[in-house]
C-alpha cells in the first residue's frame, strides 16, 4: 500500500510512505528538516504501523499543536 498524504501545519509538504502487511518499508518526504525527516525515516523502516502511530502521536513541534512525526502519525492511520 503506497499513502501520499499532505500534512498540516508543519514545514513538510508531502509524505509518501510504503506499508506492506502492516510493516513501514520506506518513507519519502518532500520540505521539512531534510536531516531529522531522513532519520526519521531510517528509524521507522521495518516498524509495525501501529508502533510508529503509537510513538509519534501528540508530538509537539515548539508552540504548534502538531508536528512532522504527528502528522506521519496521522498519515500512518490511513493503512489500518
Amino acid at each position: 500500500m503506497n499513502i501520499q498524504y499532505t500534512p498540516k501545519g508543519v514545514c513538510s509538504r508531502s509524505f509518501s510512505i510504503e506499508v506492506e502487511n502492516g510493516v513501514i518499508g520506506s518513507i519519502q518526504v518532500e520540505g521539512g528538516c531534510n536531516g531529522n525527516l531522513k532519520g526519521l525515516a531510517a528509524l521507522l523502516k521495518g516498524m509495525k504501523v501501529e508502533e510508529a502511530i503509537q510513538r509519534m502521536e501528540g508530538i509537539h513541534c515548539g508552540a504548534k499543536p502538531t508536528s512532522c512525526p504527528d502528522q506521519m502519525a496521522q498519515a500512518l492511520k490511513t493503512a489500518l
